[in-house]
């Protein structure tokens, strides 16, 4: 056991009213590095109530306050060497977070949820908070609607393999589709995992698996990747468009297209800095806190993709290459900025590709798309496309052309006789 714990008297510096205030002593020693903490019981007690209540509780007939005071301090004492026991590993911050919640906490779904959620935000990582709060939303209210249970009360215990199966249920009653209940259902088994790691959950009322096991099987839907033909390429490069919204939205959309499908919000992070003669270089904002080696990506500027920085981009050549955001907006702000600016993008095109008899349902996601399919179908190796959409290794990219490859064996049996 590394750690020791103890109640403590505080008397460096009394109170107003000249009582001190009685705190909970944590000494530490791990890997030869001694750690002291001291939190607060929230009592505070003169020098004399202290020795009477405390350090000679065993030879004094406590009584009314004083006894009430002796069973608190007592208490929290005890809930603390819990706490430390149920910790693998001692540490600070994860005591801390435990001593000082209610006892209902730890089997509480919302609660594991607001943790990851905080955590996330104090890390500026918006955009996943965000995933989390919307996964929250959505079991909270089939959680209060058809389980007439309260988001407060909703208890790990309580979602049972028939659960997860009445909640897809709800939602495909609801219009969503297998996808979106998969992404949904695999947040919430991460925060499974997380209670189940700070010893909060037992691993038995884990609910995921197999059916054969008769566990709830999270659905996988074939994801299909939406990309523009070459004509339809060229149709919509050279559309007609009604104002400068639309121009404005088919500049950025081309230009991403044109740097290897590089997404919106790596677009907004571009800094003047980051170009260098002919290319600039960037790290993927997606993948850059989940891999331990840093991928820098190197885009060579192009005729077009010069202009579209000429015309757009910040005349001070410093700071951020467009005017998406700003230096001094804070993450939340830039969140909510690269978002809108998005949805500007995707409102815009659809209106182009409307007009044009192109797939209604184009977004800023298809330039990646379009991108990727098209260099295939030029003859770039997957090795080559591999490195330039930065996947982690070959198989995500083959995964990428999963439903291509069926359209290009077509096409290449077409041809067989194309002499």
């Amino acid at each position: 056991m590394s750690y020791i714990i103890s109640i403590y008297h505080e008397k460096r510096r009394a109170k107003a009213n000249g009582k001190f205030n009685v705190k909970l002593r944590v000494y530490n020693k791990l890997n030869n590095i001694k750690k002291v903490r001291y939190f607060s019981t929230g009592i505070d007690l003169t020098e004399k109530e202290f020795n009477t209540i405390w350090i000679n509780a065993e030879n004094k007939n406590l009584r009314g306050t004083n006894k009430e005071i002796l069973f608190k301090l007592q208490d929290f004492e005890k809930r603390a060497h819990d706490v430390a026991k149920e910790l693998t590993v001692f540490d600070f911050k994860k005591f801390e977070t435990k001593l000082f919640r209610k006892s209902t906490d730890k089997n509480n779904v919302k609660y594991h949820f607001d943790l990851v959620i905080q955590e996330n935000t104090k890390n500026d990582k918006i955009g996943t908070a965000e995933s989390y709060k919307y996964t929250l939303k959505s079991l909270i209210e089939f959680s209060e609607t058809k389980k007439k249970c309260k988001a407060d009360k909703l208890t790990f215990e309580a979602i049972t393999p028939d659960w997860l199966n009445d909640y897809e249920k709800f939602m495909l009653s609801k219009g969503k589709s297998y996808t979106t209940i998969g992404i949904y259902t695999r947040t919430l088994r991460v925060i499974f995992n997380n209670a189940i790691r700070s010893n909060d959950i037992h691993k038995a009322i884990y609910p995921f698996g197999l059916i054969k096991d008769k566990k709830y099987k999270i659905p996988k839907s074939k994801k299909v990747k939406k990309a523009l033909k070459s004509t339809q390429l060229k149709t919509f490069f050279n559309a007609q468009v009604t104002n400068e919204n639309e121009q404005q939205a088919k500049d950025f959309w081309f230009f991403s297209y044109a740097s290897n499908g590089m997404n919106f919000k790596d677009i907004a992070l571009l800094k003047h800095s980051d170009i260098k003669g002919d290319s600039f270089s960037y790290y993927r904002a997606k993948t850059f806190d989940k891999t331990d080696e840093k991928k820098e990506i190197t885009i060579y500027l192009t005729d077009f993709t010069k202009s579209i920085i000429s015309k757009y981009g910040n005349k001070s050549n410093t700071g951020f290459v467009f005017n998406i955001i700003s230096k001094g907006d804070t993450p939340e702000t830039q969140y909510k900025k690269i978002k809108n600016f998005t949805r500007y993008v995707n409102d815009h095109i659809k209106r182009i590709a409307k007009a044009n008899g192109l797939p209604n349902d184009i977004s800023t996601y298809w330039a990646r798309h379009s991108f990727a399919t098209n260099s295939v179908r030029k003859g770039a190796s997957m090795e080559f496309i591999s490195e330039a959409l930065n996947h982690s290794d070959l198989s995500v990219t083959k995964n990428y052309f999963a439903g291509f490859e069926d359209e290009a064996k077509k096409d290449f049996a077409n041809s067989l006789l194309d002499f």
